[in-house]
């Protein structure tokens, strides 16, 4: 049974966060889905992701493709057909419990200085540790990420 993470970007932008946090997950063997809620937004994950560095590389795809159930990590606006392990969410994209509960790790990241998306996150936490889903919520307020709550 998967668990769900929060993080709560105050100091460093998504662009920065994310490839870190890809990068983790790749080490850990996971195939990751990243879900947002804007095909525009998406296409510019994917650009940012190719501008990363050559030693750092995350090979990945934008869904639509035709090679999208191949994809080691693929950025979607829908359900991943990439079969991951790991399924990582911005702009305030839906995660169900069943998702986190059928998944290794599920990855809920919102940026603290945005307040509506500060309180998707509260909804969103709320309803998965209701429905019984362990939960993580992590900040780096402090400089570095330090686990703040657990459920």
């Amino acid at each position: 049974m998967g668990a769900a993470y929060f993080y709560h970007l105050t100091r460093q932008p998504l662009e920065h966060t994310l490839p870190v946090l890809l990068g983790k997950a790749r080490q850990a063997g996971w195939r990751i889905a990243v879900r947002g809620t804007d095909a525009a937004r998406m296409a510019w994950l994917d650009e940012q992701l190719w501008l990363g560095p050559d030693d750092g590389f995350l090979p990945h795809g934008t869904a639509g493709g035709p090679h999208d159930v191949d994809q080691p990590i693929l950025l979607t606006t829908n359900t991943a057909t990439n079969t991951p392990d790991c399924m990582m969410t911005v702009d305030g994209a839906e995660i169900m419990p069943d998702e986190v509960t059928a998944l290794a790790r599920v990855c809920v990241l919102f940026d603290g200085n945005d307040p509506p998306a500060v309180q998707r996150a509260r909804v969103q936490w709320k309803a998965l540790t209701e429905a019984g889903c362990s939960a993580q919520y992590w900040s780096e307020e402090s400089g570095r990420w330090e686990k703040k709550a657990e459920r």
